[in-house]
């Protein structure tokens, strides 16, 4: 939760919400400050007399030059996803303080990045610690064994609009469409993963919402909440660390042994179904989930660099065509591409 720039003068709805539900007195001096996020909502620091808050809403259309619409709903899943978290986990996310379904926005606590710092950017500042991608797969697998089995949940999180409008079709349908010789196993992918109803799903297990908290990982960002597919989550966050390896050479070891240490201590939450069926399931949408941050509706923005685009299409589409069974091999297989590609015009950073 870092801040931007300068405060800014929001929409007095969003004031009159703080006062609606006693976070702020009539009158009060306030000051709202834009945070750095994601592109599907705004985000706000709202510093009042004594304390600070987050003030979090939903847009219709993301923050991404594709024109990619998304219902404004999934704000009320994300405050849901939230609480039950904070029920199984009460420190895997921040405080949750007031919540306007009909204004698509709510209030949470505001953790301070000295004390809260993003993972995101430990990682790209080359400070990899495996244990921190341990305690998120212990985590994310923990949230998902709470949730497997359980009717009450499949039913309210019956997301499926929201979840094929926000992943489904960006990630997996708008890349097969980029590469049509690969538009099977893609099309197969995306059946294949709304189709499969388990668990509670996050949605977007990315280092960008996980901050490295005093007493373990907090997740945020729990807009794509949904009854599905928890391979999904456990792939989405794996995929992240592979791509930073591209980008963060010096540490490249610790980041493919993050991305170990994260699935295998996942796995050994996994009690609902066999552990090999949900690893072979991670390790198939692996390579797509990484060809889909190269060519998909939502690139990630620090693969500037056309070899290392190159690198990931190439070695996601032999993953495509011939898949690998567990997510081990896929490291494995991710991490001799880099090495057979470590002489003149590799992948390392010019």
């Amino acid at each position: 939760m870092n801040p931007t720039t300068a405060p800014t003068s929001p929409d007095p709805l969003l004031a009159d919400f703080l006062i609606a539900h006693g976070l702020a007195e009539p009158g009060a001096a306030t000051r709202w400050t834009p945070l750095a996020g994601g592109v599907s909502s705004d985000l706000w620091r709202v510093d009042l007399p004594g304390r600070s808050l987050c003030v979090k809403r939903a847009l219709a259309k993301l923050k991404v030059s594709a024109d990619w619409q998304a219902p404004v709903s999934r704000n009320a899943y994300e405050w849901a996803w939230m609480r039950f978290a904070s029920r199984h986990r009460s420190d895997s996310v921040p405080e949750l303080l007031a919540h306007d379904p009909e204004a698509g926005l709510f209030a949470m606590a505001y953790l301070p990045p000295e004390r809260y710092p993003m993972w995101k950017a430990q990682l790209l500042d080359g400070e990899v610690r495996v244990a921190t991608a341990a305690a998120v797969g212990e985590l994310l697998g923990g949230l998902h064994a709470a949730s497997a089995g359980d009717a009450a949940l499949a039913v309210e999180f019956a997301t499926d609009d929201n979840f094929h409008a926000l992943r489904i079709e960006p990630y997996l349908l708008a890349t097969a469409a980029a590469h049509p010789g690969l538009s099977g196993p893609l099309q197969d992918l995306a059946d294949r993963t709304a189709a499969t109803r388990l668990a509670l799903v996050h949605g977007d297990v990315s280092p960008k919402n996980i901050l490295v908290g005093p007493s373990g990982p907090v997740l945020l960002d729990a807009e794509c909440a949904w009854y599905g597919d928890p391979a999904f989550d456990l792939a989405f966050c794996v995929n992240h660390l592979l791509l930073k390896s591209l980008v963060v050479p010096g540490r490249r070891a610790e980041l493919l042994r993050s991305a170990r240490e994260l699935a295998e201590e996942y796995l050994r939450c996994v009690d609902w179904e066999p552990r090999p069926a949900l690893d072979e399931r991670a390790a198939t949408l692996l390579p797509a989930l990484s060809l889909a941050r190269v060519d998909g509706k939502s690139p990630v923005e620090y693969l500037t660099n056309e070899r290392h685009r190159l690198f990931v299409r190439t070695v996601a589409t032999a993953l495509l065509r011939a898949p690998a069974p567990t997510v081990a091999d896929v490291v494995d297989a991710w991490e001799t591409a880099l090495v057979s590609s470590a002489g003149p015009g590799s992948v390392r950073p010019a």
